[in-house]
């Protein structure tokens, strides 16, 4: 009979066999969940690494800084959607309105309803601490943001859909909504003892948007003046 030369491993087959190439992605989604959890200042890099199951010296391999995977993680979850969004913009056919519609909801199920909603909050309430990370959203969240809601409401202006706006300020009528559910989600219904389905139990963030843009689209639309307005004035 003979005698084996090598010990079988015990190390589960998913350790020893993840592809190099993966390795960024699970760090990222372990950095993600953990900001969330956490908040910036509280994250530390060894609980990211330890979460996606490498070592520490693996994540600074990918990641120089905790910045600079914060980054990462905002680039792969959020700024890398503008030039789909942009684009779904040049090719749109319905009218402003069914846009603003549709850019509302897509919002929500696209970054809302998932973990990377959880970044804006921690934007919000961290960011006078670490200016450089909130540089960073500004230039690559909050501008192109702004940017593309600007492009939705003057292409409605445009076309006579809707009145002739402030384009500055008229912008926040549509993400302000977007920050209320999302800082609801975030904050208020964990502490109202709601646990991760509270939102729903209390919001129903698909009703609440709808809601929402019907409200502003009314205040939006070139409608005709009342014909007696002279009236009434």
């Amino acid at each position: 009979m003979s005698i084996p030369t090598t010990i079988p491993s015990t190390e589960p087959p998913h350790k020893r066999e993840r592809r190099k190439d993966a390795r960024p992605g699970e760090l990222m989604d372990a950095a993600l969940s953990l900001f969330v959890e956490k908040g910036f200042a509280a994250t530390r890099v060894e609980e990211v690494a330890q979460r996606a199951g490498v070592s520490k010296g693996t994540l600074f391999l990918y990641f120089p800084s905790k910045v600079e995977l914060f980054k990462a993680v905002v680039r792969e979850n959020i700024a890398g959607r503008f030039a789909e969004w942009n684009q779904t913009f040049e090719t749109f056919e319905g009218n402003t309105s069914d846009m603003v519609r549709y850019c509302m909801h897509q919002w929500w199920e696209r970054i809302g309803a998932t973990q990377a909603s959880g970044i804006t909050k921690l934007v919000m309430s961290e960011g006078s601490q670490f200016p450089e990370i909130t540089d960073f959203y500004r230039q690559e969240v909050i501008e192109p943001g702004n940017a593309l809601i600007r492009r939705i409401l003057q292409r409605g202006v445009v076309r006579g859909e809707f009145r002739a706006l402030n384009l500055d300020y008229a912008i926040y009528s549509i993400i302000a909504p977007m920050i209320f559910v999302i800082m609801w989600k975030h904050s208020m219904a964990p502490c109202c003892g709601l646990g991760q389905g509270g939102l729903q139990a209390h919001i129903d963030p698909q009703a609440f948007i709808a809601n929402q843009a019907d409200i502003l689209l009314r205040g939006l639309e070139n409608t005709p003046p009342h014909p007696n307005s002279n009236a009434l004035n």
